[in-house]
């Protein structure tokens, strides 16, 4: 298990909606590219945000069989996460269409939450990056896994 978050001085706390994708490669693959986030949630110097839906869909995938968990691993997997996580208890806003209905969720979390950044690797969500950015409900910053290791990483 993982130390309590603490406030990093100077340094403002990002909120962050993470597809289910980039939790995954945090948590299971230790030489992975965003395997680092997973310190950054823990440090509290990125609050992950999440919803009964993200995480129902999480849950889901922890269970694919390709992934070979049992359930004490799972719910090892997701205590090293969700503690860190800001729930979001507030009807979804509608963001804009993602051209993949399985997408929307983390796109609504994302504006309803009013979050700093959507991190995704996602082909549909990442072409969204402008459109979200201007979006007049709440802007919010598409970046890649990639760009999220960059920023927070350090």
């Amino acid at each position: 298990m993982t130390p309590a978050p603490r406030e990093v001085a100077d340094e403002p706390v990002a909120r962050a909606v993470f597809d289910t994708n980039v939790v995954i490669s945090a948590l299971l693959f230790p030489s992975g590219l965003v395997h680092c986030l997973r310190a950054v949630w823990t440090a509290g110097r990125c609050r992950p945000i999440v919803s009964e839906e993200t995480v129902r869909e999480l849950v889901r995938v922890l269970r694919y069989p390709k992934f070979r968990l049992s359930e004490p691993d799972q719910h090892e997997l997701l205590a090293d996460y969700l503690p860190w996580a800001q729930w979001s208890t507030s009807p979804p806003t509608p963001g804009p269409r993602c051209e993949d209905a399985a997408d929307q969720l983390f796109v609504d979390l994302a504006v309803s939450a009013n979050a700093d950044a959507l991190v995704s690797g996602d082909a549909h969500i990442l072409s969204m990056t402008a459109e979200l950015a201007s979006w007049e409900k709440a802007a919010v910053r598409v970046i890649s896994p990639r760009e999220a290791v960059v920023r927070w990483c350090r």
